[in-house]
């Protein structure tokens, strides 16, 4: 079944099913690993954007070009993947003086916090308050995992030995309304994500 799907409904739900899912005292690990990503990242400020196919996910750039008025300007991009998207519309990337926002992939997305893990394949050595305050990040659904240790686990694998550096996560896509400890040193980031079905 595709995220989409599961994300707004495939249909009647039993009674004893809807209970199941809307209690309160369900602990969120019951929870498919997509699912509770998108809770998560959600909850954090994350914008979220589904995409069936790889059309999807130029016109939904586009549609966030739109929505910012994001066109004419400069933009970061490490990854020549991706620049194919910058190209079409027309956008400068070659050392920008002042980015208006950050394209990129990532490494992993992780369920148990909804946060965006990178490392210095996408961002380099910057650190997050070094980079753009908006960001579009282009992912697949085969990249979520269920926490960090998943996450440190499958880099290890998929590096074999030449493995990356800076390994980072963001997790606050908005402003926080009232500081607290547990978002001290941390950088908000203006946020969307397309996240293309993959599986």
């Amino acid at each position: 079944m595709s995220l989409f799907k599961k994300i707004f409904g495939a249909g009647d739900v039993s009674g004893d099913d809807k209970n199941q899912e809307t209690s309160e005292f369900l602990p969120d690990q019951q929870l498919p690993a997509d699912e509770l990503f998108m809770m998560n990242f959600r909850k954090n400020g994350g914008k979220f954007i589904y995409c069936d196919n790889i059309g999807e996910v130029h016109e939904q750039f586009l549609n966030v070009l739109e929505e910012n008025d994001w066109f004419e300007c400069e933009a970061l991009c490490f990854e020549p993947k991706l620049r194919p998207l910058l190209d079409e519309n027309r956008l400068i990337y070659d050392k920008p003086a002042n980015p208006m926002f950050l394209l990129a992939t990532c490494e992993f997305l992780v369920a148990e916090e909804g946060s965006i893990l990178f490392s210095s394949n996408q961002i380099k050595q910057n650190k997050p308050n070094e980079l753009p305050d908006n960001m579009v990040i282009y992912a697949t659904t085969s990249q979520i995992m269920g926490n960090k240790s998943d996450c440190l686990r499958n880099i290890k694998k998929k590096y074999d030995k030449d493995y990356p550096t800076n390994i980072t996560a963001i997790k606050y896509f908005e402003k926080a309304k009232d500081e607290d400890f547990l978002h001290y040193g941390s950088v908000a980031k203006n946020l969307y994500l397309l996240l293309l079905e993959d599986l």
